[in-house]
């Protein structure tokens, strides 16, 4: 028996996220379903984090434990052939058996995007939220400084969160604006649920002005959920990247800078 890492790219639009379901599509269960018939057996992935229905990713790293032997661009190659055009493997490499694809992570990153602009656009639909009203990246950036550190999340996390703790090591927030783009990258030891997208909906809010950046530092301490501003959606919502200690020998897969960002509807921190 050995064990394989994966590195996982997918637009989770017509996904109910990550984790297997019985009614509904999901990630875990499509990828899967394609490793089994290159692997002649079963197979059983465990990921670095569940995405939510309707959130992508670029970066998501998972691994599974397989009795068969192929080359490492087979497990690549023969899992794509068995995607649909909408998830695909980036690599897979040998690791050792103590490797864990969550609990081995050093830090995830998530980017959540947003398409600022009056007219909403039909290409960018599904793979960003579209905002109307401007707003002001500085001001946000300025709210996203009072989350850095560790501290209790109690008042980002979902109510259906089972987290045991809200504690969590929030290492960067950044918030940076192209043209009509706007990207904010949030790094951490972990995440809560929702918790990304609790933090982008705070600092939407202030961006547009109908809140203060000093209001982020309020809402932190509070602990109460029922202050802070509306959940945002799903859809600009993007895995990025999952660090791991360099024993492991893993790709650094963070994704790379496109010529053009609206190619692919994913801008890059640094704004014009």
């Amino acid at each position: 028996m050995m064990r394989i890492a994966v590195g996982l790219e997918y637009d989770g639009g017509a996904y109910a996220g990550w984790q297997s379901q019985r009614a509904a599509a999901s990630i875990q269960e499509t990828v899967q379903a394609a490793l089994a018939r290159v692997a002649a057996e079963p197979v059983a992935l465990v990921a670095a984090g569940r995405t939510d229905a309707g959130v992508h990713a670029l970066g998501q790293v998972a691994h599974f434990d397989v009795q068969a032997l192929r080359p490492m661009r087979g497990w690549v190659l023969g899992a794509n052939t068995h995607l649909p055009p909408d998830v695909s493997l980036r690599w897979a490499r040998r690791v050792p058996g103590h490797f864990h694809a969550r609990y081995s992570a050093e830090w995830r990153t998530y980017r959540y995007v947003v398409r600022n602009a009056g007219v909403r656009s039909a290409l960018a639909a599904g793979r960003a939220t579209q905002i109307h009203r401007p707003l002001d990246h500085e001001r946000m950036q300025e709210a996203g400084e009072a989350l850095v550190g560790e501290h209790d999340f109690s008042a980002f996390r979902s109510s259906e969160c089972q987290a045991h703790s809200a504690v969590r090591r929030l290492r960067s927030v950044m918030v940076s604006r192209r043209g009509e783009w706007l990207c904010m990258e949030v790094t951490a030891n972990a995440f809560l649920h929702h918790m990304v997208r609790n933090i982008a909906g705070l600092l939407i809010a202030v961006g547009r002005g109908d809140l203060a950046p000093g209001f982020a530092a309020e809402v932190l301490a509070s602990r109460d959920r029922t202050r802070n501003a509306a959940t945002a959606p799903p859809e600009g919502l993007y895995l990025w990247h999952v660090s791991y200690p360099r024993v492991f020998g893993l790709p650094e897969d963070q994704p790379g800078d496109p010529p053009d960002q609206s190619a692919i509807i994913v801008p890059l921190p640094g704004g014009e």
